[in-house]
């Protein structure tokens, strides 16, 4: 919301009038290509269910814009708001560090 991350189960729909809402899908770019980290998390097997999915895709976008080169602690940081159920966190870890090489094609 106003380019700041936003947990949506904590939001009411009086506090988003008049703000900018970006979403999940809102990541595609104009041709409707897959934005890196939604890539990442389909090539890292780190969608399961899909109800933590679009949170933790929001999560790691934000966080790459701010520190494109995350380490493991600097992910799980950024991705404590949201639960998964289903992988452990693994997959989504390795999503990513995946979705951070995508983003800065120079990283090993």
């Amino acid at each position: 919301m106003n380019k700041e991350l936003r947990l949506a189960c904590l939001m009411i729909a009086a506090q988003i009038e008049g703000c900018s809402i970006e979403t999940i899908e809102g990541l595609a770019g104009p041709d409707q290509a897959l934005h890196p980290v939604q890539e990442a998390f389909i090539e890292a097997g780190a969608v399961q269910c899909g109800f933590c999915t679009p949170g933790m895709v929001m999560a790691v976008t934000d966080l790459l814009e701010t520190i494109p080169d995350p380490d493991d602690t600097q992910i799980k940081k950024a991705l404590s708001g949201n639960l998964c159920r289903c992988t452990g966190y693994r997959k989504i870890m390795d999503a990513a560090q995946l979705a951070a090489k995508k983003e800065n094609k120079c990283l090993p």
